[in-house]
């Protein structure tokens, strides 16, 4: 059973995400309308675990401009959607026009071979 938080007449269910068709069309959205989306666990000003910050680090060395998702909103529904697209639920995820690049993993490994302003630049 899920804790409940009730506050001035509310309810809020912590675990309860959005629904899963409107985390999927944002996911959608997003990878086919920016040229470099990140879907991280927090925001850009405020990353919320390690591997989420270090593939924030590694894109803006490399590009000004790019988009962020937030996953932390609806974890469970964004882990499916992002898995759809990539074949893998765990977060961060890349996008590069619409193709999945990878993980903090894959961009260090571009990064020490040079080739990750490449591939984020193509």
């Amino acid at each position: 059973m899920r804790a409940a938080y009730h506050r001035q007449g509310m309810t809020f269910n912590p675990n309860e995400g959005l629904p899963q068709d409107e985390v999927t069309e944002k996911v959608d959205d997003a990878i086919e309308n920016n040229e470099v989306v990140l879907f991280m666990k927090g925001t850009e000003m405020m990353p919320q675990c390690g591997y989420s910050d270090k593939a924030l680090t590694l894109i803006n060395h490399h590009r000004e401009e790019f988009e962020t998702v937030d996953v932390l909103e609806s974890l469970d529904e964004f882990r499916a959607a992002l898995e759809e697209h990539s074949g893998r639920e765990t977060i961060p995820q890349t996008f590069v026009d619409g193709e999945f690049v990878g993980g903090s993993d894959i961009l260090e490994q571009y990064h020490e071979r040079e080739e990750l302003g490449a591939t984020l630049n193509a």
